[in-house]
């Protein structure tokens, strides 16, 4: 007994409007392309190939590394304040 092979269907493609795409690269400069991908159950390929066709890669990267900076400088201003706290701290625990 033979089994006969069904045709198979044809795959398609999933379209996703342009509004979804800007959420998901949105979404993938905050947490990650991985962690980005895996909550809106899609390839992570796909936010790579909608970042590079948006060229928001060099945009990303330079974005990125300004944060990094601001984000080191405000790290050095709050150790400086809270170094000023606990002098003054112990400056008024001297003095009553």
């Amino acid at each position: 007994m033979t089994r006969k092979k069904s045709p198979k269907a044809k795959s398609t493609r999933n379209s996703y409007p342009p509004e979804f795409r800007q959420e998901a690269l949105l979404l993938a400069t905050k947490v990650g392309v991985a962690e980005a991908a895996g909550k809106l159950g899609i390839q992570p390929n796909l936010i790579y190939t909608w970042r590079r066709q948006v060229g928001g890669d060099t945009e990303t990267r330079e974005a990125c590394q300004a944060m990094q900076s601001e984000n080191a400088r405000l790290k050095r201003l709050l150790a400086e304040r809270e170094e000023d706290v606990a002098i003054l701290k112990k400056a008024a625990a001297c003095v009553l």
